[in-house]
């Protein structure tokens, strides 16, 4: 990886962990920014423009085009199945100033200098070289503009009971994810990944997904069972020889486990940053 030198080698796939099978989208629809982009609520003001790379279902990207209107809110993805799945969205929830289109983050088709804001939520993650992303993300800010960044930590992943498969299930997520050219620990990297794609002004903060009540715990555990048997993941974990259907199977049993115990707590940790671009452009 460039920039990375203590990150393990990986094979140059760059695939997404989970693919876009139903249950990863589903499982994507109920972030909003309250409780997925609260660090940036501070920075977010009516009548500025925001980049949303990496947008996934748009959830979140309608939600900043509501809190910015009248400003201009563009949502970007690599799966044209997704942004139309974003843009229609947005047009069911009338919200008009929210534009959707398939994109590349390391060759974002947009001029230098054109945007406020660039949020990119669970993206660093999954590229191999997050660096040149970055800087990417920073060209097409206007001086003075912000990053806006947050991914999981899977360092910080916890969970009650430690059952087998869950153990089993941590443990395969990381090597998929390694072999996909990603980086399961990205959250405690933001901060040092944004000083290498040239940014000096980075404020970092954490925070944390918890699933713990009753519907919580069904609607984050069927989710899981359903994408460890279904989803990309499970080819991916065969394939890099991290589970076996065996495995798989003894995966979903402990995700349904966890899911109907009254005791049954789960929480991810994720780093954050807001990185500001510096108003000197030769800076």
């Amino acid at each position: 990886m460039i920039d990375e030198p203590a990150r393990p080698e990986t094979a140059p796939r760059e695939q997404y962990t989970h693919g876009h099978h139903e249950s990863v989208v589903r499982s994507h629809t109920w972030r909003t920014v309250a409780n997925s982009a609260a660090y940036l609520i501070p920075h977010l003001a009516a009548g500025l423009s925001l980049l949303d790379v990496g947008c996934g279902p748009g959830t979140i990207t309608v939600d900043l085009a509501r809190r910015l209107y009248p400003g201009q809110v563009t949502g970007l993805d690599a799966s044209e199945q997704i942004v139309r799945l974003a843009a229609g969205l947005a047009f069911d929830a009338g919200v008009r100033n929210a534009s959707f289109r398939v994109g590349d983050a390391y060759a974002l088709e947009f001029a230098d200098d054109s945007f406020d804001i660039v949020h990119a939520h669970q993206v660093l993650q999954h590229l191999a070289n997050p660096v040149v992303a970055l800087r990417e993300f920073r060209r097409v800010l206007k001086p003075g503009g912000i990053l806006a960044a947050r991914d999981v930590d899977s360092g910080g992943v916890m969970y009650y009971p430690k059952l087998q498969g869950l153990q089993m299930w941590e443990s395969a997520f990381r090597d998929v994810q390694y072999w996909n050219g990603g980086d399961p620990d990205a959250g405690r990297s933001l901060k040092a990944w944004a000083h290498r794609a040239g940014f000096t002004d980075v404020v970092s903060t954490a925070s944390i997904w918890c699933f713990a009540s009753d519907v919580e715990r069904e609607w984050w555990g069927q989710s899981w069972a359903e994408r460890v048997i279904e989803s990309d993941f499970a080819a991916h974990a065969i394939e890099v020889g991290a589970a076996d259907l065996a495995d798989l199977r003894m995966m979903q049993a402990a995700w349904l486990q966890w899911a109907g115990d009254p005791d049954g707590w789960f929480g991810a940790a994720h780093g954050e940053i807001v990185a500001r671009k510096a108003r000197d452009a030769s800076r």
